[in-house]
C-alpha cells in the first residue's frame, strides 16, 4: 500500500484475542503439530509435505514439480536512485506514468500540464499490483492489467492545487484530471529482440479511472442499497478507487482490489455503523473533490457524488448510497474491449489488499482469499456455491464465468486458535456471534452483511491480525501464505513471552486446508528483522543478505519460487537498504527438527535478496511473462527515478528528474529462466 495512509486503529474496537496473544503461545511449542482434522499440520519453517494440487491459472508454459533451486547470489542491499539486481541481470523501465496508449493523449510532460483528456487516455498515477495475460499464449506479446493506487497532487499539478482563501479546490480541470489518474490501465506490450514496448492505439488499450461507470453484482446489486440520482435503478456504480492488490481468476480475467477507499467520501452528518466501522470521514474527503460540487460545469454530479450526507427526503435527491458501491473486488475482462467492469460484492466490503484463489480441482469449490489491510483487521475467504468444471478456463464470455463463480458463495472470516488450529466463521445471517446469538440479530439480510462485513467478523469472533495485505498459493502443494506487514499499535499487550510487541517489521503467517472447510492448520514462516536485532525478535535468524521489514507484496511464480515485496517503513532496516524484493522456496525447506534457522542456510533454497528499488520508492505488483523469462514489477512513488530506460542506471548526483512510477522488466541475460 501506499506510504500516504490512513490510520485506521480506531475502526475496529472489537474485544477480539489478538493474533499476538496466540503467537505468543504458539511460539512456545517448536515441534510440528496436527489440526486433528486428518491432514498434516504445517511446522515452523518446514515443508507442508503434501501432494500437489491442480491448477490451470499459471498462464504458464512451465511445469511445476517442486525441484526448482534458486540460482542467484543473494545481493547486497542499497541505497541508490535505481535499481539493483543480481550479476547476470537487467532491467528496463516500461510504461511509466502518463505514458500515452492512444492518439487520444498527448505525450507526458515535465511540467505537468497534461489535460485531465490526456490523463483518462494515459497510464494511470503509483503503479501496484498488476498481472501479465499472454496474447495467443505469447510471452512476448500481452496485456499488462497495472493498478492504479492513488496520486501525488504536486506532481499531477505544476504548482500544486488549486485554492481559494477558503483552501477549497477551484479548478475542475485538476479534479478530474485526478479522478482519471486512478484506477487501472490495460495495455499491450510486445517485446523485440529482448526489448519490451508499449503498442500505441492497440484495441486492447483501455483506461478505467476513478468515473468509469461499472456493473455491480453479488448480494448488494439491490436497487434500496445503490439507488443515487446517477443510478436510479441502482444497477451502476462509478469509478475504482485506490486499486492498491490485485489478483486473476482461472477462467482469465483480472482481479483489482480496491483499499483505502473511505477517504474519498465524506458524511458529515449521522454515520450508518458500516460507515463508522469501515472509516468514512465525518469533516473532508481525501483529496477534496467534493470541494466543486454544484459548480456550474459539473456534469452529472461528478464531484457532489463524494459527499454522501443524506440531505435529501429520499436516495432519489442525494448520494447517500454513493459509497455502497465501493469496497470490493472488481472483475475486468483485458481482452473484451468491450465488456464493462464487474464488483463482485459476495467477496465481502472492506479495504481489500489482494485477491487469490485456492487450489483449483475438478469438481470441488473456487476459494479466494483476501486481507483486510488495516492494523486489528481480518483474514478471508471465499468458497463458491458452484463447483469448478475445468471447461470454464476456455469460454469466451469469461465475466458470465465469473458471474457463476463469484456470486453465490459463503463468505468466511479467520480464527486463529492454539495449537496450530484455525477455524474459519461463516459470515452468514445463521452464523453464531461470541454471545451465542446469530448474525441475524444484527443484520436484515446477506447484503447488510456484506455492507459491514468487518463489524459482522467482530461480532463472530474473528482474530485481529497485523495488518494482512497480500497472499500467495503454493503451486507445489496447495499452501497458503499471507504477509502481515507491521503493528507498531500493538502496545497493550501484557504477555511478556511475546516476542512480537510493538511489530514494526511483520511476519507471514501461513495455512493449510483440508477438506473440511471450515478447518486449517496454520504456522508462522518467517519474522522481518533487522540483522542485529535481539533474538526475541529476529527470530528466524535473518542476515545481512536477507534482513527485510514490512513485507507486503507476495507471489508465487509456476515454479514454487515465492517472491516476497516489502514497504519498508521500520527504522530498523532504512539505513540499510530501500524497498526489496526477496526469494525463496518453501516446498524446499525440509528440516523436520522446525528450527528457525533454515531459513539462512547455505543451499539453494534459502531466503534471498533479488531486487531493490530506488530511493523513496515502494516496490510493488508482480507478474511472469508464461516462459518465466520476463519478470514484471512496479516501482512506486520513487524519488528521484528513472533517469533513463535502464533501470539500473542511476540518477547522477547533480541530476533531478520528475519522478514517475513505472514497471521495471527483469531478464536474465541469456534469456533463461529468471531465478534460476
Amino acid at each position: 500500500m501506499s506510504k500516504d495512509t490512513f490510520d485506521p486503529t480506531k475502526y475496529n474496537h472489537s474485544n477480539n484475542e489478538p493474533f499476538a496473544s496466540v503467537m505468543e503461545r504458539e511460539l512456545s511449542r517448536r515441534s510440528i503439530l496436527r489440526a486433528g482434522m486428518g491432514m498434516a499440520a504445517v511446522g515452523m519453517l518446514s515443508g507442508v509435505g503434501l501432494a500437489g494440487c491442480s491448477s490451470s491459472a499459471t498462464n504458464s508454459t512451465v511445469a511445476t514439480d517442486g525441484n526448482v533451486k534458486l540460482g542467484f547470489d543473494s545481493i547486497a542491499g542499497a541505497k541508490l536512485n535505481a535499481v539493483a539486481v543480481p550479476k547476470g541481470y537487467s532491467a528496463q523501465v516500461l510504461a511509466p506514468w502518463g505514458t500515452p496508449l492512444n492518439d487520444f493523449a498527448q505525450e507526458w510532460r515535465a511540467d505537468g500540464t497534461n489535460s485531465a483528456n490526456d490523463q483518462a487516455n494515459s497510464l494511470g498515477m503509483h503503479h501496484d499490483g498488476m498481472h501479465y495475460f499472454p496474447l495467443n499464449g505469447s510471452s512476448t506479446d500481452g496485456l499488462l492489467c497495472i493498478n492504479h493506487e492513488y496520486i501525488d497532487q504536486k506532481a499531477l499539478h505544476p504548482a500544486g492545487p488549486t485554492k481559494d482563501s477558503n483552501s477549497l479546490r477551484t479548478i475542475l480541470d485538476e479534479v478530474r484530471k485526478e479522478i482519471n489518474a486512478h484506477g487501472v490501465t490495460v495495455v499491450r506490450i510486445k517485446q523485440t529482440n529482448g526489448i519490451w514496448d508499449v503498442v500505441k492505439n492497440d484495441s486492447h488499450n483501455r483506461r478505467f479511472t476513478g468515473a468509469t461507470t461499472m456493473d455491480i453484482s453479488g448480494p448488494v446489486a439491490d436497487k434500496a442499497l445503490l439507488e443515487t440520482p446517477f443510478s436510479p435503478n441502482g444497477d451502476k456504480v462509478r469509478g475504482t478507487l485506490n486499486n492498491c492488490g490485485n489478483g486473476y481468476t482461472p477462467w482469465g480475467t483480472y482481479l483489482t482490489c480496491e483499499e483505502n477507499w473511505p477517504g474519498y467520501f465524506v458524511n458529515t452528518g449521522t454515520q450508518t455503523a458500516d460507515q463508522s466501522r469501515i472509516g468514512i470521514d465525518d469533516k473532508n474527503t481525501r483529496y477534496g473533490w467534493d470541494d466543486l460540487a454544484g459548480n456550474s460545469a459539473e456534469i452529472n454530479d461528478e464531484f457532489k457524488r463524494f459527499d454522501i450526507t443524506v440531505k435529501g427526503r429520499s436516495a432519489a435527491d442525494d448520494y447517500r448510497n454513493e459509497a455502497n458501491g465501493h469496497g470490493y473486488i472488481v472483475e475486468i475482462d483485458p481482452y473484451d474491449n468491450q465488456s464493462s467492469a464487474t464488483k463482485r460484492t459476495a467477496l465481502g466490503r472492506f479495504r481489500h489488499e489482494g485477491c487469490v484463489f485456492g487450489q483449483v480441482v475438478e469438481g470441488k469449490p473456487i476459494v479466494f482469499y483476501s486481507g483486510h489491510d488495516s492494523r486489528f483487521e481480518y483474514i478471508y475467504k471465499f468458497v463458491s456455491d458452484v463447483n469448478w468444471h475445468a471447461g470454464d478456463a476456455s469460454r469466451d464470455d469469461r465475466l458470465a464465468v465469473g458471474a457463476k463463480y463469484m456470486d453465490q458463495g459463503t463468505l468466511y472470516v479467520a480464527r486463529f486458535d492454539d495449537n496450530g488450529v484455525g477455524v474459519w466463521l461463516p459470515l452468514t445471517m445463521t452464523a453464531v456471534t461470541k454471545e451465542q446469538g446469530v448474525l441475524a440479530d444484527h443484520f436484515t439480510n446477506q447484503a447488510s452483511i456484506i455492507l459491514n462485513t468487518a463489524g459482522a467478523a467482530d461480532l463472530v469472533g474473528a482474530t485481529p491480525m497485523d495488518r494482512p495485505e497480500w497472499a500467495a498459493v503454493d503451486p507445489v502443494n496447495g499452501a497458503v501464505y499471507m504477509t502481515l506487514t507491521n503493528n507498531t499499535k500493538r502496545t497493550t499487550e501484557t504477555n511478556a513471552a511475546n516476542p512480537r510487541l510493538n511489530n514494526s517489521t511483520g511476519h507471514i503467517i501461513r495455512w493449510q486446508e483440508g477438506d473440511n472447510a471450515e478447518l486449517f492448520s496454520w504456522d508462522i514462516f518467517v519474522f522481518g528483522a533487522a540483522e542485529d536485532a535481539d533474538p526475541d525478535v529476529n527470530i528466524s535468524g535473518l542476515a545481512e543478505l536477507n534482513q527485510f521489514a514490512s513485507p507486503d507484496g507476495l507471489a508465487f511464480d509456476a515454479r514454487g519460487i515465492m517472491w516476497m515485496q516489502t514497504d519498508n517503513s521500520a527504522p530498523e532496516l532504512t539505513e540499510y537498504t530501500n524497498d526489496q524484493m526477496l526469494a525463496v522456496v518453501p516446498s524446499q525447506l525440509t528440516t523436520d527438527s522446525g528450527e528457525l534457522d533454515t531459513i539462512n542456510s547455505d543451499n539453494q533454497t534459502a531466503l534471498k535478496r533479488f531486487f531493490v528499488g530506488p530511493n523513496g520508492a515502494e516496490v510493488t505488483g508482480l507478474a511472469f511473462s508464461p516462459a518465466q523469462t520476463d519478470l514484471f514489477l512496479n516501482i512506486q512513488h520513487p524519488a528521484n527515478w528513472p533517469y533513463s530506460s535502464d533501470a539500473t542506471m542511476e540518477t547522477p548526483s547533480n541530476k533531478t528528474v520528475r519522478p514517475r512510477a513505472a514497471t521495471v522488466i527483469i531478464r536474465k541475460n541469456d534469456g533463461g529462466e529468471v531465478g534460476v
